[in-house]
Order: structure tokens, then sequence, then C-alpha cells
């Protein structure tokens, strides 16, 4: 009798083990409601730019997979090149949900609020909700394309790159706009510095996005960077960028965050 009991209650432990790695039990392991739409068609060419600045999306190495986050994800850009993997939540949603496929896409794009429009209603990416813009073909994966919008479970992941993380310099004299692209890890950049040749390690500040912003003169210097990501990851790149360097150059590194 005492066998019988023990194996039932044996038995009970590895199911509800289990069921945590179900779809529908994920909300309970890690992971948060949200929901999601598409945009950009169907080669995501309407993606392109975006409020992070990483410009043509397929050269800058963030393809088809990639999101526009609502206010309540975007964080003013600091969510920028961070990585999610988002499942349809089939439980809530079976007409308009993919069973059991999950996509990991890249935050390239702010969703801007419509506050002209309920919340449950056509201003999906009203404050507080937690929302994707999906790519179009990231989206397709998840959900029926005549469903339009679908809730989900998501959770954010290390994103996988690669090479290095890449450095290019726009602006002017006296005033470096640096845009960092192919993070690793953690995705997101919490601060940087900067440092000429002849000059000591100086801070630099967020712009817009994944841009950061310089206000010293450092033409005809070599310059490194030294970035800290949201993870609290940091990593110098000496001299990364040559003395002959000219605004509206792109620079490779051979350091990635892990």
């Amino acid at each position: 009798m005492e066998m019988g009991v023990n194996f039932g209650l044996f038995a009970l432990l590895i199911l509800s083990c289990c069921s945590f790695t179900t779809i529908e039990g994920l909300a309970r392991s890690g992971w948060t409601k949200g929901s999601a739409t598409f945009y950009g068609g169907s080669d995501a060419s309407g993606t392109m730019g975006g409020a992070c600045g990483y410009g043509d999306l397929y050269s800058a190495g963030y393809g088809t997979r990639t999101a526009a986050l609502s206010t309540a994800l975007f964080n003013d850009g600091a969510a920028c090149g961070q990585c999610y993997k988002i499942v349809c939540d089939f439980k809530t949603d079976p007409r308009w949900c993919v069973r059991g496929v999950s996509v990991t896409v890249t935050a390239t794009n702010f969703c801007p609020p419509n506050n002209a429009l309920p919340n449950d209603n056509g201003g999906w990416c009203n404050t507080p909700r937690q929302h994707f813009d999906m790519a179009q073909p990231a989206w397709e994966k998840i959900g029926i394309y005549r469903g339009g919008i679908v809730p989900v479970l998501f959770q954010r992941v290390p994103c996988k790159k690669h090479g290095g993380v890449r450095f290019t310099i726009n602006g002017r004299d006296y005033f470096e706009l640096v845009l960092v692209t192919n993070v690793a890890a953690a995705g997101s950049i919490q601060s940087m510095s900067i440092k000429g040749s002849n000059t000591g390690w100086q801070p630099m500040s967020r712009n817009w996005g994944a841009n950061w912003q310089s206000t010293a003169y450092l033409n005809g210097q070599s310059i490194s960077f030294k970035v800290t990501t949201s993870d609290g990851q940091t990593l110098v790149f000496p001299d990364i960028v040559p003395s002959n360097w000219g605004f509206g150059q792109t620079f490779s590194s051979r350091l990635q965050f892990k």
C-alpha cells in the first residue's frame, strides 16, 4: 500500500515538473504575457531605419527577425539591441496562433502609442501594454496572417551575433555621433566612453537609440572605446579607429561580449 502511494506521488511530481515545459505553462517559468502585431511587408523592407538608428537592417546584420517595442519596453532607447524570445499564447488564442514555435527578435525600433484609440482596440502600443510590433516574416513564424494581433509570452534572452562589435562614426568636427551595432549577450548598452590617442577617457551620452555622442575634437587621432552593456559587462576596444578615419566610416572589432 505504501509503495502504491509513493509511486503515485512520484508520478505526480513528474507530471508537475513536465507541465512547466509546455507553452501553456511558460507564464509560470519566467515568461511574461504580452501581445504582438506586424509591420513592414512580407520582405520586411518597411522596417528599415527606425528609432534605434541601425539603418539598413540587412547590412547591419539584423535581418528580418526584428521588432518595434511599445513604450513600456523601449525605455527611451535603452532597450535597443536587446533580444527577446517570443511564442504565441496558443491556450489564449488557438485560432490565430502557431502552436509550439518560438522566434527570437532584436529590438530595432519604437512603436509609438496611439492614445486616440483604446488600449484593447487599436492602441496596442499604448502604456502600459508590453507589445511587440514585429517584422512580418518574424511574426508569421508564430501567428496566422489573418489574425493581425496575437497574445504572446516572451522573455529576454542573450543575443547571438557573428563577428565583433561594430562602430560607425558620424557627425562633424567637435561632435562624434557613434552608432554601435552587432552587440552580443545583453545586446543593449548602458554606458560608453571615448578616448583619443592624445586625450584621456571621456564619458559619452546617449543621443538617440543606439547612437552615442561626444563633443571632443578627435580628428587625426586614433580612437578607443570603452563599452558597458546593460548586464554590467565592460570591454575596451583600444585604437579600434585608426588616425586617418573619416566621418561615415564603420570599424569592426574582433572583440565581442559573452
